[in-house]
């Protein structure tokens, strides 16, 4: 199984970028016949992310980030680089998708992917508002295109329609 997650928030600018990227491809793919393709929206909920992860041979997130390049940028990072278990909290609103990838990999073990990629898009402004920078444009279609590749190379081609 597949599972291509977006995250961020669609009242943020950039940070929708995720979560537009998921929308999209959903459907893109919504008649294909692909067995065991799962794409979800999960916004900011990373203990979503977690959960939907488990079960996959290979998990994708795309999500914005912000490091201070060029707004745009795009990178495309093993998701065991930026595994993070949570600082103690109360709140679930603390629980990010590293987060969860950390935690997923304890809780599931061998039933939580192996084989995960995250693509992030760097933001140029996370301020509220509901449209993405025009900036970033081009990196969301290529994002789109990447991963569309992605999903093409993982299904064998008698799969698809």
């Amino acid at each position: 199984m597949l599972t291509v997650i977006g995250c961020g928030n669609l009242n943020r600018c950039d940070d929708a970028v995720g979560v537009i990227i998921a929308q999209k491809l959903q459907d893109i793919f919504k008649d294909k016949k692909l067995t065991d393709l799962h794409i979800y929206d999960c916004g900011t909920a990373g203990m979503e992310v977690m959960f939907q992860a488990r079960g996959s041979t290979k998990l994708i997130i795309i999500d914005a980030c912000s490091t201070d390049s060029e707004p745009g940028t795009i990178y495309k990072v093993p998701g065991q680089e930026l595994e993070e278990l949570p600082e103690a909290s109360y709140s679930l609103h603390d629980f990010r998708w590293d987060n969860a990838l950390a935690a997923g990999r304890k809780i599931f073990k061998e039933e939580f992917p192996e084989d995960v990629t995250v693509y992030l898009i760097e933001a140029e402004n996370l301020g509220l508002g509901l449209e993405i920078s025009p900036i970033l444009k081009d990196s969301v279609e290529k994002v789109i295109d990447y991963i569309q590749q992605e999903i093409n190379d993982f299904y064998p081609k008698v799969n698809r329609e």
